[in-house]
C-alpha cells in the first residue's frame, strides 16, 4: 500500500473516533436524542464521501468531477475540522475529573463556540471571500530606476485556475473591469490560467481580451499551464494541449513571453520585461532558463522579471552579485488561500508567500496571493488580489 493510502486511511479512522466521541458527547449532555442520533447517521455519510472522494477519477475525469470533488473535500473539511475543535475543548473540560471534581460545562461551551466560529468563517471564505477583489497598491522605489520611468504602473494578476469556475465568466468580468479601472501602464499576469487543460480557458477569451492598458498585455506560464496534472493518451496530445492554451493567450491580445524578454521604451527610457517559463523546486516541473530569457543579466538595464514561483528569486537573483533584475514578479503561493490576522500557513512552505520583499543588493519580489483557488474552493481572509505596482525613482 502507498504512503499516501496509509496515511488517508489514518485519518478516516481518527475521523471515525471523532464521530464516536462526538456521538456519545451529544448522547450524555442532551436529553433529546435526536442530535445523537442525526450525528450518527450524518457520520455515516460523510465517511462513505470521504471514500468516494478517494475512489474518484479526478486525474482522467473533466472540469465537472474536479469541481464536485474540490467541494466534497471542502465540505469534509469544515465539518470535521469543527468537530476537532468541539472535542479538543469537551476533553480540557474533564481534566478537574481527574481530581474528582466537577467538570468545566463552560469550557464545552467555548468549544461549542469557536466550532461554530470555525465552521461559519470557512463558509464565509467560499461563498464571500472567494468572490471577492482586493486592490493592493504598491510603491516600488529604486535608486537605479531610469528619470522617464519614475511614476511607471504595473498592474500584476496571477492564479485565476479558470476550471474551478466552470465557464461562469462573471467573476473573471468584474475582476477586468477592476483591473482597466485602474488605467496601468502595462498589465502582466503571472501563471496558472487554467487548472489541467486549456479547455478550462474557452469560455473565458472575450472577457480576458479586455483587458487594456498603454503598452500592453503580457503573460507568462504557471505549473498547472502544462497539462502536467492530467493523464494524456500521448505527448502529441500534451504538447497539442499546451499549443492551444498559448494561441488563447494570444486571442485575448497577450504577449506571452516564453523564455524571452520585451523592450518597452517611455520617453528616451528603456523598461526590459523578462518573462520565463517555469522555474520550481520539486515537485514542481522545470521548463524555464532565466540566461536563456535575457543573455546579459549583469547590464545595467532597468529589468522586470515575470517568474511564476517565488523559490527562482531565492536560489537564483537573492543576494546576486551578476543578476542584476530590480523587480520580479510571482505569484503560485495562493497564501495556501488562507490568511489569518497576517498569518498564513504558506510560510510553512515558502520564505516569501506574500508581499513585498528585497534582499541586501536592493533586488525586489513582490509575490501576488492570487485570484482563484485550487484543491480547495475557498480563501479564508486572503481575497483574491489585483496589485498596483507604481515605480518610483528614489
Amino acid at each position: 500500500m502507498r504512503l499516501p493510502y496509509i496515511i488517508l486511511t489514518i485519518v478516516l479512522l481518527f475521523n471515525i473516533f471523532i464521530d464516536i466521541y462526538v456521538y456519545l458527547a451529544l448522547h450524555t449532555y442532551l436529553r433529546r436524542r435526536i442530535w445523537s442520533r442525526i450525528q450518527a447517521w450524518s457520520a455515516v455519510v460523510f465517511q462513505l464521501m470521504f471514500v468516494a472522494v478517494l475512489v474518484m477519477p479526478v486525474r482522467s475525469g473533466g472540469n465537472t468531477m474536479i469541481t464536485w470533488t474540490m467541494w466534497m473535500i471542502f465540505i469534509y473539511i469544515s465539518i470535521y475540522l469543527s468537530k476537532i475543535l468541539f472535542v479538543i475543548f469537551d476533553i480540557l473540560s474533564r481534566l478537574p475529573m481527574l481530581f474528582k471534581r466537577s467538570r468545566w460545562k463552560w469550557m464545552t461551551g467555548v468549544g461549542t463556540a469557536i466550532a461554530l466560529l470555525a465552521f461559519v468563517n470557512l463558509w464565509w471564505g467560499a461563498l464571500v471571500t472567494r468572490l471577492s477583489l482586493d486592490t493592493q497598491r504598491v510603491t516600488v522605489t529604486d535608486t537605479t530606476l531610469p528619470k522617464d520611468l519614475d511614476g511607471f504602473t504595473i498592474a500584476q494578476i496571477s492564479d485565476m485556475h479558470l476550471g474551478t469556475y466552470n465557464g461562469d465568466t462573471a467573476f473573471v468580468s468584474r475582476m477586468v473591469d477592476r483591473v482597466n479601472s485602474l488605467h496601468p501602464d502595462i498589465i502582466v499576469f503571472t501563471g496558472d490560467i487554467v487548472n489541467r487543460n486549456s479547455d478550462e480557458a474557452d469560455a473565458f477569451v472575450k472577457p480576458l481580451s479586455r483587458l487594456k492598458a498603454r503598452y500592453g498585455v503580457y503573460s507568462i506560464l504557471g505549473n498547472h499551464d502544462y497539462g502536467d496534472y492530467e493523464d494524456w493518451a500521448d505527448d502529441k496530445a500534451r504538447d497539442a494541449n499546451l499549443e492551444k492554451l498559448c494561441t488563447l493567450e494570444r486571442r485575448m491580445g497577450w504577449n506571452l513571453l516564453r523564455d524571452r524578454s520585451q523592450f518597452i521604451t517611455v520617453k528616451s527610457d528603456t523598461l526590459v520585461l523578462i518573462g520565463v517559463e517555469n522555474i520550481s523546486r520539486p515537485p514542481f516541473q522545470t521548463y524555464g532558463s532565466l540566461e536563456r530569457a535575457y543573455p546579459t543579466l549583469s547590464d545595467s538595464r532597468y529589468k522586470v522579471l515575470l517568474s511564476h514561483d517565488p523559490t527562482h528569486w531565492n536560489e537564483s537573483i537573492c543576494n546576486n552579485d551578476t543578476t542584476h533584475v530590480a523587480l520580479t514578479l510571482s505569484g503560485h503561493t495562493h497564501a495556501m488561500q488562507a490568511r489569518i490576522f497576517g498569518v498564513s500557513p504558506a510560510a510553512w512552505s515558502h520564505e516569501r508567500w506574500g508581499g513585498l520583499y528585497d534582499d541586501d543588493k536592493g533586488h525586489k519580489l513582490y509575490v501576488n496571493i492570487g485570484l482563484g483557488t485550487v484543491g480547495y474552493p475557498a480563501r479564508i481572509g486572503a481575497t483574491p488580489e489585483i496589485t498596483l505596482i507604481t515605480l518610483r525613482r528614489k
